[in-house]
């Protein structure tokens, strides 16, 4: 039976020594991005949590500021598992708070990271609305229109006529 292989990205908390990388991909093969701020891997198990768990326990030898294991690729219901250790009295505070809420930690935090996420979100599309009215009292809709429609299909780098 062949176990899958899993793409785990994995966000450091601060860029490694040429030296540090090296050492490390003895260990495991480790793809870096040009600041050495994060990793890819691919880690074989039977599941994404497993993947990163035992990714986090190979690594987490080599003495690596990882902050953050992350699937690459969201499942299939569109969801990226997240693999954070947290300092005893963090994981201590999490479980009360979760605890108090009736829910499991890991869900607790799920749904704290939604509620956060739809906050920015709903946060942005009022920063949005409001930059939008303040053009408006300053140009015809119509003239706005057309600047967001040249800005939105102008290639980035490549000068436009």
């Amino acid at each position: 039976m062949t176990v899958p292989h899993h793409a785990l990205e994995i966000t450091l908390t601060r860029p490694l020594a040429p030296a540090e990388l090296r050492h490390a991909a003895r260990v495991l093969p480790l793809a870096a991005n040009h600041d050495t701020t994060r990793l890819m891997a691919l880690m074989p198990a039977k599941t994404p949590g497993r993947s990163a768990h035992r990714l986090r326990r190979l690594l987490g030898t080599q003495q690596l500021p990882i902050d953050v294991i992350t699937t690459h690729y969201p499942d299939a219901s569109g969801q990226v598992l997240l693999n954070v250790a947290l300092p005893p009295a963090a994981r201590t505070a999490l479980k009360t708070a979760a605890d108090r809420a009736g829910q499991s930690p890991e869900r607790f935090v799920q749904l704290a990271l939604h509620r956060a996420l739809a906050q920015h979100a709903s946060d942005e599309a009022d920063r949005l609305d409001q930059e939008v009215r303040h053009l408006l009292t300053h140009t015809a809709a119509a003239h706005l229109l057309s600047a967001v429609g040249r800005a939105l299909t102008q290639t980035p780098g490549v000068p436009q006529p």
